[in-house]
């Protein structure tokens, strides 16, 4: 929906504003709990990345479609049902399809639900969008964090363990820098990821500097 005296978005733009111009990770910052603590490897931020794209999708789409029929007053409890059974199913299949990936990922698959992101959309956008245009701005949106989320956990990866995907890209005489292993790794990695994108913005203006809302911790 268009602010009044504003252009409303083309379903392009919708679709890249969450893939760069209010990217998840490196733009509005949030989400930051999973983003830091799972991304030691490119196989576990890929597979947190997708988990989220899909609860995002599946709960702005359900959101969108009843949005007329939830009272105001119950209207964030009722998102929250909505994300918890979502986050249900996914928990359920990443368990039934990998114990090792289940138990690596661990307690962070249920944290989905407080997900600033997943809610945030809910509200903002689902809540007052038709489907189509909701559907089009989470794909953007979980795209966007799940390339975040892997920027992180391939560099990590790679310079703490020399592999990608558990691949070998060095020889034997590749010393790890263990740092990146460990939890100052994902500090050191996002902070130079965010220079990076700051960079970008005040060379071309591309990215739209979004201010956190008071109150609100990023989950």
């Amino acid at each position: 929906m268009a602010i009044p005296g504003q252009k409303e978005l083309t379903y392009l733009e919708e679709f890249m504003e969450g893939i760069w111009k209010q990217n998840p990770v490196f733009v509005m910052v949030l989400g930051m709990c999973p983003t830091l603590a799972v991304s030691v490897s490119a196989v576990n931020s890929l597979s947190m990345g997708l988990a989220t794209a899909f609860v995002l999708v599946c709960s702005t789409l359900l959101v969108s479609l009843i949005r007329k029929l939830v009272p105001k007053e119950v209207r964030i409890a009722t998102y929250i049902v909505i994300i918890a059974t979502f986050v249900t199913v996914v928990d359920y299949l990443i368990q039934a399809i990998s114990l090792a990936l289940y138990e690596a990922l661990g307690a962070f698959i249920q944290l989905i639900v407080v997900n600033c992101i997943i809610l945030g959309r809910a509200e903002a956008h689902a809540s007052k969008n038709p489907p189509f245009r909701t559907v089009v701005n989470a794909l953007g949106m979980g795209i966007g964090f799940s390339i975040g989320l892997f920027a992180l956990g391939s560099v990590r990866e790679i310079l703490g363990a020399g592999k990608l995907f558990g691949i070998p890209l060095f020889g034997p005489d590749f010393q790890p820098w263990v740092v990146m292993v460990l939890p100052p790794g994902g500090f050191f990695v996002l902070g130079a990821w965010l220079l990076l994108f700051n960079w970008l913005s005040s060379r071309k203006g591309g990215l739209e500097r979004v201010e956190p809302v008071e109150g609100h911790v990023h989950g």
